[in-house]
């Protein structure tokens, strides 16, 4: 097999930067393969990609089957109890987006997490922890309908299951990392007994090396696999998910599963440099914030900054604070809010965006003002932990999708009988009008619960073409510093010249408008760049928490049309992250 050629002409980047081993070197190699690629926060998710990939089916097919993996093997984030977004790019040219993203049950209310005094409740029966956090599921609809519609047509919905259903049923093999996972997570899985017999070994907590049976969820996907996606919404499955919120509380019925479709919507189209964009539109904030971002910079000869000068890191931080600020002020499910998506990707628009921009002297956040003036304040209340998977074939399709259960482990909550772990993505809306949630981002009306509503999202699946051809598929976990983790490994590439994978490893620097602060990686900073950074009015705060040192973990995939090959950069900050192709 070869790589389609409209993969292989046209991209001199790949030739000059992704692959030219005469280039700038990354501490390690990107994996090389010449028929498929799968990037993944976990080994063996990505083999079960590469399997289907190697049954036949293309990159759609075993991007299913890596999300559907991961559930098993990274219940940190992996899940078919939450939801996400996929961008797809077709071997005929076209691009669409499948929006899996969870909604709000038919129950759901605008004050549902404030108590009786008017605060918002912490705890069990919050947005964050016990039965009633969960939005309703999208992934395995999302999953069935990407399938259905730009499936190959050579391997089942049965076929895809397979790699998740033996993962579970027979075991794999516990890592360190998953080990680590579990047990700075077992006050909080503890919670819930089912939670704690499967997930921490009825308080015994699994260890590096065990074999992890998931026998519950083994059955789950064994049904998935006889009666196919619409048991999970309307089989059996399903009707175990709402017997036990009946009986805990929860609040997501047999009609709100029954209910739930997925959306297909068109990407958003941006240019940088030459190269196109193409990412996620709302109810992702990410896709608008990027497009503005790349916009902000095209004026500024990044390359000649240097790529750790404090000159770049005070223009990139400066960029970041006027996109987020418009995030703040203008985003939400356009299903529900009238979302000004042209308006804020007019060229002169974003020009005006930087006409009070210093090259000496930080702006303060306070007076950082939305440029369409007041509209609403509608960000999210994100949690970090979400995860990333990237997929292309030798047919000239390729995937980049980023699912979560929001939190880590979501809600806690695991479903008995199945051995599924609930999303706690109901914290995503704003549970009160004007509070600030735990990154600081204000919370407005906009982004209010509303039956049916997905909420906001800073999930930004992105790929990169020039001249009509694929250069490079990647996005992030990470909450509000998604979008700029993206930003940042697109510019290494673009303005950097790094090989793939040295632009995943490179270090990160984040900025949201408020707090009014610039977060980076521990050691992404030396002394003295902070010291100007600090002298232009930066406020620096390192990252110390548990994987907290590190920003985003940015699967991703590049091609070398030179050499014939795809570069698989699996991010090191995460530990079990593996790129495998053939």
């Amino acid at each position: 097999m070869k790589i389609a050629p409209r993969l292989l002409t046209g991209l001199f980047i790949t030739s000059l930067v992704l692959g030219n081993p005469t280039a700038l070197r990354a501490q390690r190699a990107a994996v090389e393969a010449k028929h498929g690629m799968v990037a993944s926060v976990h080994e063996l998710g990505s083999q079960a990609g590469l399997e289907i990939l190697q049954k036949g089916g293309n990159a759609i097919d075993a991007a299913v089957a890596t999300g559907l993996a991961l559930t098993v093997v990274f219940p940190f984030a992996g899940n078919i109890g939450g939801g996400g977004f996929m961008v797809i790019h077709l071997a005929d040219g076209r691009d669409v987006v499948i929006d899996y993203r969870e909604t709000a049950p038919a129950s759901a209310t605008r004050d549902m997490y404030l108590a009786a005094n008017g605060k918002v409740v912490e705890g069990a029966g919050s947005s964050t922890v016990g039965w009633k956090a969960s939005g309703v599921p999208g992934s395995v609809a999302g999953f069935a309908l990407a399938m259905q519609k730009y499936g190959s047509g050579k391997v089942t919905w049965a076929d895809v299951c397979e790699p998740a259903r033996r993962l579970a049923a027979e075991g794999h093999i516990v890592s360190q990392n998953t080990a680590a996972q579990l047990r700075a997570n077992h006050e909080h899985l503890a919670q819930f007994p089912e939670s704690k017999r499967i997930y921490l070994k009825d308080g015994a907590l699994l260890a590096a090396g065990e074999n992890w049976i998931q026998a519950d969820l083994g059955e789950t996907f064994s049904r998935l696999q006889k009666n196919g996606p619409r048991e999970f919404y309307e089989g059996e499955t399903a009707r175990r998910i709402v017997a036990a919120m009946e009986k805990n509380g929860g609040s997501i019925t047999l009609a709100d599963l029954k209910n739930y479709v997925p959306a297909e919507r068109a990407p958003l189209r941006g240019k940088y440099r030459g190269y196109d964009i193409v990412t996620m539109p709302p109810p992702s904030s990410g896709g608008i914030a990027l497009l503005q971002m790349f916009g902000m910079l095209e004026p500024f000869d990044v390359a000649a900054m240097g790529y750790n000068s404090a000159a770049k890191y005070h223009l990139f931080a400066e960029v970041m604070k006027r996109a987020f600020r418009d995030r703040a002020e203008y985003l939400g499910d356009p299903g529900f809010v009238n979302v000004p998506v042209e308006k804020l990707l007019d060229p002169a628009y974003i020009k005006n965006r930087m006409a009070d921009f210093s090259p000496d002297k930080a702006t303060p956040a306070a007076n950082v003002q939305p440029g369409l003036g007041k509209f609403v304040t509608a960000p999210a209340r994100e949690k970090m932990e979400t995860t990333h998977f990237s997929v292309v074939d030798s047919v000239g399709n390729a995937v980049s999708s980023t699912y979560t259960l929001n939190g880590a482990y979501g809600s806690g909550v695991t479903i008995p009988g199945t051995g599924i772990l609930m999303n706690n993505e109901m914290d995503d809306f704003t549970s009160k009008v004007g509070v600030a949630n735990m990154f600081g981002l204000l919370q407005g009306e906009a982004n209010a619960i509303v039956p049916g509503k997905r909420p906001l999202s800073s999930m930004t699946p992105t790929m990169v073409f020039k001249d009509g051809k694929l250069v490079l598929l990647t996005g992030s976990p990470g909450g509000p510093t998604i979008i700029n983790t993206v930003l940042l490994i697109i510019t290494n590439v673009i303005d950097h010249k790094m090989p793939v994978m040295q632009a995943v490893e490179a270090p990160r620097i984040h900025n949201q408008w408020m707090p009014d602060v610039v977060t980076f990686e521990r050691f992404g900073l030396s002394p003295d760049t902070m010291a100007i950074l600090k002298a232009k009015g930066h406020t620096l705060p390192e990252r110390k928490s548990y994987e907290g040192a590190y920003q985003g973990d940015g699967e991703t995939i590049g091609v070398d049309s030179e050499r014939g090959v795809f570069l698989g950069a699996a991010d090191p900050r995460k530990g079990d992250a593996k790129a495998v192709g053939y």
